[in-house]
């Protein structure tokens, strides 16, 4: 087995690849796991508009390490909010569109749990 790193959409995994003989012959692809001719790649859902903004929830538990905005900035849409440490990476959690921090509702070093509320837009 040969271990390699790559990078996908900025995330950093670490694979194990075995190499085979060239003879193997390749299984057919299930339907389910068959890629479709005009398959788009997969978008992450749209925060729901709460009543008082916009609710930005963690997307998996993690740690929060920093929080890069303060309550009354303004943010752009992909801006960074905040970084969560989650399985030992570092994730950066960006403003899923243009707005105004309401509330911050985490702190630095505090455990959070996946869909939890981290801060309002």
């Amino acid at each position: 087995m040969k271990r390699y790193e790559i990078e996908v959409n900025g995330q950093v995994y670490q694979v194990s690849l075995k190499e085979l003989p060239a003879d193997t012959p390749m299984p057919a692809p299930t339907p389910a796991s068959a890629p479709k001719p005009d398959a788009s790649p997969a978008k992450a859902p749209t925060p729901a508009p709460t009543a008082g903004g916009t609710a930005v929830n963690a997307p998996l538990a993690g740690t929060v390490l920093a929080i890069k905005v303060t309550e009354g900035q303004a943010v752009k849409q992909g801006e960074i909010l905040l970084v969560l440490e989650a399985m030992k990476m570092e994730n950066e959690i960006v403003a899923p569109a243009d707005g105004v921090v309401q509330a911050i509702q985490v702190a630095v070093g505090q455990s959070v749990e996946s869909d939890q509320l981290l801060l309002k837009l």
